[in-house]
């Protein structure tokens, strides 16, 4: 096998299965996609912004963050207020019938959703670890080109994965044509915010 392949082979099936667990921003991008409001913008920001810690972490970042307690503390506090503040919204949409045409119809601004998918993806400590730390650790065990090959494996699998989650949700459109669906999605939403949110809390 190309000495190239399996590194990068490794980095994708890496940075899937990092990714592709539920999450907060995934939950954000899958209403977005279900909504079809932004959707290319909002996954290619989320595919860039992993990229770039993806190469921050193969770079070497992960051992400066790793020294840095005081910064993950206050990403975490941060990123626990956020998600407790977005599950609430959450909640409160699944609660009102008209807040869920209006979201469905015509949604947030371009830059409204653009702040709200930087502070997913920044305002979460998993994401420091997942990206810089872990994947920027194990691309310490191969050489020049196959670190670089392992890195923009993990980074396709990023862009594989929103792109597909955002255009894909639209397959579930029949779905959401009901509006109790959309209620019971809402509080989906919103309980996995919570949760992230006391999960992040109780590591403190």
């Amino acid at each position: 096998m190309n000495p190239i392949l399996l590194p990068a082979l490794s980095g994708f099936l890496l940075g899937g299965s990092l990714i592709v667990a539920i999450g907060a921003q995934n939950a954000f991008i899958l209403r977005q996609g279900l909504s079809r409001q932004h959707v290319f913008i909002l996954c290619l920001v989320c595919a860039l912004s992993d990229a770039l810690l993806i190469a921050a972490g193969v770079a070497g970042l992960g051992t400066l963050i790793s020294n840095a307690p005081s910064l993950i503390f206050a990403v975490t506090i941060g990123g626990a207020l956020f998600l407790i503040t977005y599950g609430f919204l959450a909640f409160r949409r699944a609660l009102r019938p008209e807040a869920m045409r209006l979201s469905a119809e015509g949604g947030a601004s371009l830059m409204q959703a653009l702040a709200t998918c930087l502070a997913f993806t920044f305002l979460n400590p998993h994401v420091y670890l997942d990206t810089v730390l872990l994947i920027g650790s194990l691309s310490a065990r191969y050489e020049d080109g196959a670190r670089l090959a392992f890195g923009a494996g993990a980074m396709t699998a990023s862009f594989v994965w929103f792109f597909g989650l955002g255009y894909g949700a639209r397959l579930l459109a029949p779905f959401f044509a009901r509006p109790a669906a959309w209620r019971v999605l809402d509080v989906i939403i919103g309980c996995v915010m919570w949760l992230i949110a006391a999960g992040l809390i109780a590591r403190l």
